[in-house]
């Protein structure tokens, strides 16, 4: 699948993340930032477009209806923190923390996860397309009532992510590893699986399977 890239201009200003207080409207652009710490702070309706962030950390900060457009994140951490009914638009994650971060309501187009961590993140009633998650660790992820279109998932780790409520047609399961999984019966029509997998979920309809 072909997703868009995010657009960031080749030369970037070095800003500061705290400089978002100074506006009027919170807007950062056309800028890179390094080495931000901005824990466990509060900022609604923020506004980042093509920009670059590396290894910055965002823990348990609120993000709260957050638009990101044309963004580039590497070694960022955002565990916990809040990015609720949030836009994410030409957006890369690559090798970033996410641990337990709170997407809910939100809208994802064109949003690539690489070498990431989503574990215990929460995505319920959002609307995800052409999303990638590459190499990328979902252990107990929550997809409940999510509208997912063009989703692939590269060799990631979905063990206990929960998908009950939400349509698997067309999402091939089959390169990613589980022992578990919380899936809706009726979801799963059209969903592409192993063999393997496809035993799995027999037992999910209780049924005995014989050598």
């Amino acid at each position: 699948m072909k997703i868009d890239s995010p657009k960031i201009p080749a030369e970037l200003t070095i800003r500061n993340f705290h400089d978002i207080f100074l506006e009027e409207d919170p807007e950062l652009e056309y800028c890179e930032i390094q080495q931000a710490n901005f824990e466990n702070e509060a900022v609604y309706r923020a506004r980042l477009s093509k920009m670059t962030l590396k290894n910055c950390r965002f823990t348990n900060t609120d993000f709260e209806n957050i638009d990101l457009t044309d963004v580039y994140f590497e070694k960022c951490d955002f565990s916990n923190a809040n990015l609720s009914k949030s836009i994410i638009h030409r957006a890369r994650f690559v090798d970033c923390k996410l641990l337990g971060v709170n997407f809910t309501e939100s809208r994802f187009g064109n949003v690539q996860f690489e070498d990431c961590v989503l574990n215990l993140s929460m995505f319920g009633n959002s609307k995800l397309e052409k999303v990638i998650f590459n190499q990328t660790l979902l252990k107990n992820t929550d997809f409940y009532d999510c509208k997912l279109k063009s989703i692939e998932l590269r060799d990631c780790i979905i063990d206990g992510a929960n998908f009950e409520e939400t349509s698997l047609k067309g999402i091939d399961l089959s390169a990613s590893t589980f022992d578990e999984l919380h899936v809706s019966i009726p979801n799963l029509n059209g969903c592409k699986v192993s063999s393997n997998q496809a035993i799995r979920f027999a037992t999910l309809l209780g049924l005995i399977i014989k050598d």
